[in-house]
């Protein structure tokens, strides 16, 4: 059996596609995994398997349960913690005037093609590196607003193909 990481894209976020945390790990649960826990109520879940369509299984869980079409990003723990080490050294270094955070990708698209689409991070504000199949961001906290990745990764045509944790909610997540 292999330990997982599952992130929901966009629940409970401005009252909107709300899930239970107590519900969404007794319905993992019942579709068949172990050792289910959750972190934050936006969405993380940690749990095992001994199946290879993880991803499908949740996404339909959560449309059959929840009545929900949720975009899901699974990853394997040992993945996650393989990528996390990994980290450029100016990411995640405790500043606390930068905010540090990992992109995953829901779509087909490439953390290349993502990159085209989004455009160059604004210089001296905010960095960007990929990783494999992700990419790491670090944006300056205060001038968040002038910053090209944070306004167009909540875009329409963007947003909904990728899933953002923070650099925190990593952290808590592969304890």
């Amino acid at each position: 059996m292999k330990k997982y990481v599952a992130f929901l894209r966009g629940i409970n976020i401005s009252g909107k596609n709300k899930i239970s945390m107590t519900e969404l790990k007794r319905e993992f649960e019942a579709a068949g995994f172990f050792e289910v826990s959750t972190y934050l109520n936006s969405g993380n879940v940690v749990f095992a398997a001994d199946t290879v369509d993880t991803r499908g299984v949740i996404e339909n869980m959560l449309a059959d349960k929840f009545g929900l079409y949720i975009p899901v990003y699974v990853i394997a723990m040992d993945e996650l913690k393989a990528i996390l080490a990994e980290a450029p050294e100016w990411w995640n270094v405790g500043d606390k005037d930068q905010y540090d955070n990992l992109i995953f990708i829901l779509s087909a698209d490439t953390p290349d093609d993502l990159c085209n689409l989004v455009g160059e991070p604004s210089e001296g504000l905010e960095k960007i590196q990929i990783y494999h199949n992700v990419v790491f961001w670090t944006f300056d906290k205060k001038s968040y607003r002038k910053c090209n990745w944070w306004k167009k990764t909540a875009s329409t045509g963007i947003a909904e193909k990728l899933t953002i944790r923070t650099a925190n909610t990593l952290k808590k997540v592969v304890r």
